[in-house]
């Protein structure tokens, strides 16, 4: 019978340690876990080596690479509902790593509890993967441990996510159409430019017709896409890659912010979805007992609206001078006044955070008109695009027959 050393994390998420005899050391990770222990170490006496198991220690291939936004909202939605249920957070932290198959996300979870275990806060492990967990969410849980509350600071946290993510995928299912008919409306026109429009010439062209303007202008772009077809994939990377470099840019991608804004139904809804994100990021952090300067900072910085991002430095700055909030927010003129007169009543009455989730539940619901609204404004001017570009298609190349059969008639 050999002799093991072990270090486990029994039922109440106590660290233990001990000797055990087995014939194998399979034998003896089977043993230990009738005893309703997780091994984090196992090793033979006399080997000098331990046996790392269940914590992916020799894994770290799977650097901290960004992990999805949907696994990062059932690991913290599952991390609050056990820490809720009275477990400590290492035992809850081994629970979800030992039953997590996404590769990248166990090895995270086996870095926050190595760093647990070794004493450190949640807060500060997390901080090592910044690619996965932002300022936003680590500042959450710092302040969480702060106050004794992470539980239910991870609660409000889960809640946010989700409320996040069903907003984000209410967005992109009202995209999704005008994307399809614009992407098969440019795939028709492709095949009728180079294609149909040859033969049709073609057989006009036998005919010793005259060509109208318009027709002459539809030929000269089809002899164009087809004598030069590598143009078109150059012409399409060309401006996918000016449009990238400008939005890359702050000054660009504030011309095009300030653009958006003012267009007509889009602009009310980039207004209605950049406040519902403004004040749901700003009412959580709020009411987790992050401090307001440190919250509007950490706000700005998770939207991805210059203007707006701009607007919010103004109001820290003018904050941190001993101004109330909702001043300085009316006077940046880019949010509603309905919002800012809701913010100083939270602030005379001492309930800034739960007014600020008041208006963003408002707001998600306006979204959700928003999307609604935008969507039947949509389809139809994509009908109608559709249908003038294929129509203007078809009329030129009728326009010559009917030449033709005018002069037959006469």
């Amino acid at each position: 019978m050999a002799k093991f050393k072990y270090t486990a994390i029994d039922a109440q998420g106590r660290t233990v340690a001990g000797r055990i005899e087995a014939p194998s050391e399979a034998n003896a990770r089977a043993k230990l876990g009738s005893q309703h222990l997780m091994i984090t170490n196992l090793s033979q006496e006399g080997d000098g080596v331990a046996s790392l198991v269940n914590l992916g220690r020799g894994k770290k291939t799977k650097r901290s690479g960004k992990v999805r936004n949907e696994l990062l909202t059932i690991f913290t939605r599952q991390l609050a509902t056990l820490l809720q249920a009275g477990l400590p957070l290492l035992r809850a932290l081994e629970i979800l790593h030992k039953q997590e198959r996404n590769s990248r996300m166990k090895y995270i979870l086996s870095t926050l509890c190595e760093n647990v275990q070794s004493g450190n806060n949640l807060s500060d492990a997390m901080a090592q993967h910044p690619k996965s967990f932002d300022r936003l969410y680590v500042n959450m849980i710092r302040a969480g441990e702060a106050g004794g509350v992470l539980d239910r600071v991870l609660d409000r946290l889960a809640m946010f996510m989700e409320k996040a993510m069903r907003l984000r995928n209410r967005i992109k299912a009202a995209m999704t159409y005008p994307a399809v008919v614009i992407t098969i409306a440019l795939l028709i026109v492709w095949l009728l430019m180079v294609f149909v429009v040859p033969k049709f010439q073609n057989m006009i062209s036998g005919q010793n017709a005259t060509m109208p303007p318009l027709t002459q202008i539809v030929i000269d772009i089809s002899n164009l896409l087809v004598s030069y077809w590598y143009v078109t994939p150059l012409v399409a990377l060309g401006i996918i890659t000016l449009a990238r470099s400008m939005l890359a840019s702050r000054v660009g991608k504030k011309i095009w912010d300030n653009f958006v804004f003012h267009l007509p139904a889009i602009g009310t809804f980039v207004t209605i979805a950049s406040v519902a994100r403004f004040t749901r990021t700003f009412g959580t952090l709020m009411a987790s007992g992050v401090p307001i300067l440190q919250a509007l900072t950490i706000t700005r910085d998770t939207m991805s609206n210059v203007v707006l991002g701009e607007a919010l430095t103004t109001v820290h700055d003018r904050v941190r001078d001993g101004e109330p909030l909702s001043v300085p927010l009316e006077q940046a003129k880019v949010f509603p006044a309905m919002v800012t007169s809701m913010i100083q009543v939270g602030e005379e009455t001492g309930q800034l955070p739960e007014m600020l989730n008041r208006v963003a539940d408002t707001y998600d619901e306006e979204v959700d008109n928003a999307v609604g609204a935008l969507t039947s404004i949509i389809e139809p001017l994509l009908i109608v695009f559709l249908a003038l570009v294929v129509g203007t298609i078809v009329v030129a190349m009728f326009l010559p027959m009917l030449t033709l059969m005018q002069s037959v008639g006469k």
